[in-house]
């Protein structure tokens, strides 16, 4: 069955999905089978057994904010100086920084040479080529369920 997640606390280890069927379940923290920590509105894949979910994973694909894993690592090789990709994997913050050294450093060219840009268009290729070598599952979990923002 799927759901989503409407509530998980470290604290008690447990939390609440809310299935497609309208009924809401418990789980517990053993039976978490993704990566990292469950978190509110991921949509989960579970089995019900005596009206408590069991072996919860990631629905991957089914997130809500799924990107494509090509597009990000095209939009970094071609476009990275100016941060493109993060705007597109929904990084405002990591974005603007891109944006504005990019800017800043055309700006004063004379005194920093294109340093900035040229430091920024590396680490940009750096993450496209990231994105690309990794699995669909691998970019999904990072970049769309954990919004890993940098590297």
């Amino acid at each position: 069955m799927k759901g989503q997640i409407l509530d998980f606390t470290i604290q008690s280890n447990s939390g609440t999905i809310s299935a497609t069927d309208g009924k809401r379940y418990t789980f517990v923290g053993s039976e978490w089978k993704g990566t990292g920590t469950p978190l509110r509105g991921m949509t989960v894949d579970f089995e019900i057994e005596k009206n408590q979910a069991k072996a919860v994973y990631v629905a991957i694909g089914s997130t809500g904010g799924s990107k494509n894993k090509v597009a990000a690592g095209l939009l970094a090789i071609l476009l990275g100086g100016w941060g493109i990709h993060k705007f597109y994997l929904g990084f405002t913050g990591p974005g603007l920084v891109y944006l504005l050294t990019n800017t800043i450093g055309f700006a004063v060219t004379w005194i920093l040479l294109f340093i900035p840009n040229i430091v920024l268009g590396v680490i940009a290729l750096v993450e496209g080529i990231l994105y690309l070598t990794k699995t669909d599952e691998e970019f999904e979990q990072e970049y769309v369920v954990q919004k890993k923002q940098w590297f």
